[in-house]
């Protein structure tokens, strides 16, 4: 009522613009009105070593170099992906997709990518620990927003403690201005003003509040952004003659998928998704960079030699590459398939197993894993999985503070993500930069799972 009430006074704003407003409070507070708890966190920083978080940041120019350039190889995806979009029926739909879009020909020619590179620090016999990479997340890299709050919270909790010159050594951070940098960049790039950037959502966000951080920071930047769900593309979404993509007269330059809008699983929601990858509209990510990030790419990415045909010319980064890779394992059918399966039922504890989806949560371990695999290991489907050594960290003692849980102390592991950012027009890389870095400790009891499953929680590290 206030909002029409300041309206309706010689404000100079249309009634389209106050229904816009109106519609995007509303979604801001709807959520508010059923339920706001605050992101779980640690009460202390985290120590974590210096040279491996210096580590972290230095190869992650590589990382996003990579990412792209796996986007562009149709061959290399083909190939990869073969045994994996037989029997794992989503990502099978996304190269669906893929190849069609690339038969019809793509209209775009601008592309963004967000990803998040996450690693643990795996102790060795002698005790030392070294950087070894989780995953590379193209379409679920999270809290790129709430982390860029986090490092002021552990700030005020050392003053209150006395601690002023530790406060002081936390590194700035924040992801969600580096990640609005990129998405502006690709909206510059595309060229029309008039363009407005559309988030795709769904009906209840329980990570709102991350998203909106970067989109605050979009509209800072005076790029109007709104937010649709993919019935929305579906019942409403058309194509002009150029391919440019309208809804209700609004035309769109960049589509983001938040972290969380993973899996489009009902039959609309792939038109729109289809409807999406055919338009000239710059798409993060575009459905290429997300095959990109599935599992099975990274597997095939251990191999010996495979870096250096993706990056040739960059031998140094293919190295620094290779340095962050833990041990990755097929298990495609055939004798190293057989083998590698034979091993992992036999010694479960050695091993992680993981299907083809971003996100905490979906990883097996100890007698799960052997269960799994006993059940599958003379099928097919155990080709929508692969085989990873499971990474063993230092545990440490802090508290995590979550809402309508005790204050205990605990011992807890960390992981460590860093965040990137890259835009190219044509075959012309114009943005690759770091864009900070994600802290989350869970206790050790937990196997798996993120901060959105409900087992990590933000942190801060404390560079030792």
């Amino acid at each position: 009522p206030f909002l029409r009430w300041g309206m309706s006074q010689d404000s100079g704003v249309t009634e389209q613009g106050s229904r816009e407003v109106t519609d995007n409070l509303t979604a801001v507070l709807h959520p508010c009105l059923q339920v706001v708890n605050y992101a779980p966190f640690t009460l202390l920083p985290s120590a974590v070593p210096r040279a491996l978080f210096e580590q972290a940041y230095a190869v992650q120019q590589d990382f996003n170099l990579l990412v792209d350039a796996i986007s562009q190889n149709k061959e290399f995806l083909e190939k990869t992906l073969a045994s994996t979009i037989k029997v794992d029926d989503f990502t099978a739909r996304l190269f669906r997709i893929y190849m069609q879009v690339l038969e019809e020909g793509l209209a775009q020619t601008v592309f963004l990518g967000i990803n998040r590179s996450d690693y643990m620090f795996d102790c060795g016999v002698d005790g030392t620990a070294a950087l070894r990479q989780i995953e590379i997340n193209t379409i679920a890299a999270s809290f790129g927003g709430l982390t860029s709050r986090t490092a002021d919270v552990h700030r005020l909790v050392l003053k209150v403690l006395g601690k002023t010159e530790e406060a002081s050594r936390l590194l700035p951070n924040n992801p969600a201005k580096g990640l609005a940098l990129g998405i502006a960049k690709a909206w510059e790039l595309y060229g029309s003003q008039r363009a407005v950037v559309m988030f795709l959502v769904e009906d209840v966000q329980r990570n709102i509040f991350d998203q909106r951080c970067v989109e605050i920071e979009l509209w800072n930047r005076n790029i109007r952004v709104v937010r649709k769900r993919f019935r929305d593309v579906f019942e409403q979404g058309s194509l002009d003659a150029s391919r440019r993509l309208f809804i209700a007269e609004q035309t769109f330059g960049v589509f983001f998928f938040p972290p969380g809008v993973v899996a489009p699983l009902l039959p609309q929601n792939w038109e729109a998704r289809l409807l999406l990858e055919r338009s000239r509209a710059v798409k993060c990510p575009d459905i290429a960079t997300q095959l990109a990030g599935t599992k099975k790419v990274q597997q095939e990415l251990s191999r010996p030699g495979t870096l250096e045909k993706l990056l040739p010319g960059h031998p140094e980064a293919s190295a620094r590459i290779r340095a962050t890779f833990a041990g990755l394992y097929s298990l495609d059918e055939g004798e190293e398939g057989d083998r590698i399966a034979a091993t992992a039922i036999a010694d479960p504890d050695r091993f992680v197993l993981k299907p083809q989806r971003e996100g905490g949560g979906n990883n097996l371990y100890g007698e799960e894993l052997k269960e799994v695999l006993e059940k599958i290991k003379d099928s097919p489907e155990r080709t929508s999985y692969i085989l990873m050594d499971k990474i063993k960290p230092q545990p440490a003692l802090n508290y995590l503070l979550r809402a309508h849980s005790p204050l205990q102390m605990s011992e807890c592991i960390s992981e460590l993500g860093i965040f990137g950012v890259y835009v190219r027009q044509g075959r012309e890389l114009v943005l690759n930069q770091a864009a900070g870095h994600l802290l989350r400790t869970k206790a050790i009891e937990h196997a798996d799972g993120g901060v959105a499953a409900g087992v990590a929680v933000l942190d801060t590290p404390y560079l030792v």
